[in-house]
C-alpha cells in the first residue's frame, strides 16, 4: 500500500516524536530520574543570568545573519523587528514540537510585512542553512583538534566536507548560468548567489553563524559548571558541540536525542552517562529561561493585532493573497 504525501509527512512526524520520547525513556530506565532531577536543582541564578546575557548576543547574531539573507533577496528586515522576531521563534521552537515551528512563523510573518510569504521562508531556510554550514565546520575543526569520543572519525568527515566544498566549486559555473534563467532553479540560484555567497553576505553571515555557536557552547558549559562537572573546557567543549548538533536531530521542544547523545558522549569521554544527562537537562532549563522574553513579545503581538480593526486586517490579508497570485 502506497501512502499519500501527507500520510508519509505525517508518519515521519509521529515517529520522530515516538523516537525522542524513547529515548527519554530508555534513559530514565537505564539510569533512574536522578540525573533529571539534579540538571533541573542545579539551576540556580547566576547560571541563569548568564544564560540570558549569552541568549542577547546569539539572537542578536541570528537576526544579523537572518537580516543580511533577506537583503540579498530583496527583501528589507530591520534589525530590532528581527531581533524580536528571533526571540519570538527562540520560544515557539522550544515549547512546540519539531524545532522549527518558530522558524516558520517569522518566515511567514516576515512574508506578511513585505507582501511575499514565499520569499519570507526561504529567506529563513536560507539562512537557517547557512548557519547549520558553519556549525558543522567550526565543530569538526574543534572535533579535529581536542580529543573526543569521534575524535578518530574526524580525518575522514573532514575529507568529506572538503570534497563537497570543492563540488560546490565545481558546479558554481553552472550555477552562475542557472541564476540567469526564469524558473524555480534560477531563483533559487540567485537567491543562494545573491544572499548566501556573495562576498560581503558570506563574511557576515560566517561572523555572525561563529558567534552563535560559540554562544550556545558557552551556555553548555555554564550548565555543565551548574551541574557539578569538574572537566576543564578543552574536554568538555567537544562533547557540548556534540549535544549542540544532536538538537537538531527531530525532537520534542529540544527534548530527546540532546539527552541521549549527552549520556553517551560524557560515558565515552570518562566524565559518566549520568553527568551527561543532568547538564543536558540544566542546558534545556537555561535556554527555555532565556527564551522567555519571546512569549512576552507574542503576547504583546497577540494584544496588537486584537486592537488591529477587522477590516483592516481583512484588507492586510486580502492584499497578501492576491500578491502571493501574481508572483505565481
Amino acid at each position: 500500500m502506497t501512502l499519500a504525501p501527507g500520510s508519509r509527512r505525517a508518519l515521519w512526524w509521529w515517529v520522530c516524536r515516538v523516537a525522542a520520547l524513547a529515548v527519554i525513556a530508555v534513559l530514565v530506565w537505564r539510569l533512574g530520574t536522578g540525573p533529571f532531577l539534579d540538571g533541573l536543582r542545579a539551576v540556580d541564578g547566576g547560571s541563569l543570568a548568564a544564560a540570558c546575557g549569552l541568549a542577547v548576543l546569539t539572537t542578536v547574531c541570528c537576526a544579523w545573519r537572518w537580516r543580511i539573507v533577506a537583503g540579498g533577496l530583496g527583501v528589507d528586515l530591520p534589525l530590532v523587528s528581527a531581533v524580536a522576531a528571533c526571540y519570538r521563534s527562540l520560544f515557539l521552537n522550544l515549547t512546540l514540537p519539531g524545532g522549527v515551528v518558530g522558524d516558520v512563523h517569522r518566515g511567514v510573518s516576515h512574508g506578511r510585512d513585505t507582501r511575499d510569504v514565499g520569499r519570507g521562508l526561504r529567506a529563513v531556510a536560507w539562512e537557517r542553512a547557512a548557519g547549520q554550514v558553519v556549525q558543522a565546520v567550526l565543530s569538526v575543526a574543534v572535533l579535529l583538534v581536542l580529543p573526543s569520543p569521534v575524535q578518530d572519525a574526524m580525518p575522514l568527515v573532514a575529507l568529506s566536507l572538503l570534497a563537497a566544498a570543492a563540488g560546490l566549486v565545481a558546479v558554481s559555473p553552472r550555477m552562475r548560468r542557472a541564476a540567469g534563467r526564469s524558473g524555480p532553479r534560477g531563483t533559487l540560484a540567485r537567491e543562494l548567489r545573491d544572499g548566501v555567497l556573495a562576498r560581503p553576505a558570506w563574511t557576515a553571515i560566517t561572523l555572525a553563524s561563529a558567534l552563535v555557536v560559540a554562544g550556545h557552547a558557552a551556555t553548555f558549559l555554564v550548565a555543565a559548571h551548574a551541574a557539578g562537572v569538574s572537566a576543564p573546557p578543552s574536554t568538555l567543549l567537544p562533547l557540548a558541540l556534540l549535544v549542540l548538533f544532536a538538537g537538531a536531530l527531530p525532537n520534542i521542544g529540544g527534548w530527546g536525542p540532546r539527552e541521549g547523545v549527552a549520556a553517551w558522549a560524557f560515558a565515552a569521554a570518562g566524565q559518566g552517562a549520568p553527568a551527561g544527562v543532568a547538564t543536558s537537562v540544566a542546558y534545556g532549563v537555561l535556554v527555555f529561561v532565556a527564551s522567555l522574553p519571546g512569549a512576552l513579545l507574542l503576547v504583546a503581538a497577540c494584544l496588537r493585532r486584537r486592537r488591529t480593526p477587522p477590516a483592516q486586517r481583512r484588507r492586510s490579508r486580502t492584499l497578501t493573497r492576491w500578491n502571493g497570485v501574481a508572483d505565481a
